[in-house]
């Protein structure tokens, strides 16, 4: 899954995508590189990052939305926000991709993002588990058995949206790396990953350029807040083989030429152990 940013204030990018025609024309990009499906966000997440109206929203995403459901691939649009995911269903988009799970209450019709995606007939969902909201994830994170937590919020979400008549093959899970853990957690969710599988729905891993990435391959507080976006490439790419190792079926990611060949020397690997076997 590759990611597009239409926002001026991305962690990842800076802003590098936040017009219209740069945000389409990686896009394409992105496809030539070798990916699948593209994820496409108008709000950032970072932690302490503000929120977006919905207008200002909707007016970054409706543009690159278009152009890219004509890409031929599957389109997801990263939001929490109802009468987005709602334009962007309109438009031919596939999934909705919300770091809030579908519990978002704030829309001025009162609709609910469980709402939108249960009335739709086909699109496919992704439930991610966040701690708290971004404004706050990181002033207090996650306290306990981490694991444990993510999966029963994961699953008490995703029974819901079944209950609702979604069918369950529409559902995948993403345990929120980065939002509201501490690094620790993190590589626990990563460790133990076949627990979150257990629940019977393909997980998305993003791992791409998070902050825990920095914080085990850097000597210093110092070195961790200096080191550039493009010096995470390596141990993003090295966590994307770990996820697809562990059995995740996405991986949302940055550096897509990369971790496309990355995964493709897993995938050779795997072919000859099956042959020898």
């Amino acid at each position: 899954m590759g990611i597009v940013n239409v926002t001026p204030d991305s962690f990842s990018d800076g802003g590098q995508f936040a017009s219209r025609d740069a945000a389409m024309a990686h896009c394409d990009q992105l496809l030539k590189e070798g990916a699948d499906l593209l994820d496409i966000g108008g709000e950032s997440t970072r932690p302490g990052a503000p929120a977006v109206p919905v207008d200002e929203e909707l007016a970054r995403v409706l543009p690159v939305l278009r152009h890219a459901v004509t890409l031929g691939v599957p389109v997801s649009v990263d939001t929490y926000k109802p009468a987005v995911m709602q334009a962007a269903l309109d438009l031919g988009v596939d999934i909705i991709n919300d770091i809030w799970a579908l519990r978002w209450q704030g829309d001025p019709s009162g609709r609910s993002g469980m709402q939108v995606v249960s009335t739709h007939p086909t699109c496919g969902v992704c439930l991610m588990h966040m701690h708290r909201e971004p404004q706050t994830m990181q002033v207090s994170p996650m306290e306990g058995d981490v694991v444990a937590q993510v999966k029963t919020f994961l699953a008490v979400l995703a029974q819901q949206l079944e209950g609702s008549g979604v069918d369950r093959r529409r559902i995948s899970l993403d345990p929120g790396i980065g939002f509201g853990k501490t690094v620790q957690q993190n590589f626990a969710l990563l460790a133990r990953q076949a627990e979150l599988l257990s629940l019977g729905y393909p997980v998305l891993a993003g791992w791409s350029r998070k902050s825990s990435l920095a914080a085990v391959t850097q000597t210093s507080l110092a070195a961790v807040a200096s080191m550039d976006m493009q010096e995470r490439m390596v141990p993003s790419v090295a966590a994307a083989l770990l996820a697809v190792q562990n059995g995740a079926a996405i991986v949302r990611v940055h550096d897509v030429r990369q971790t496309v060949q990355a995964l493709k020397v897993l995938a050779a690997t795997q072919s000859a152990a099956k042959q020898t076997a």
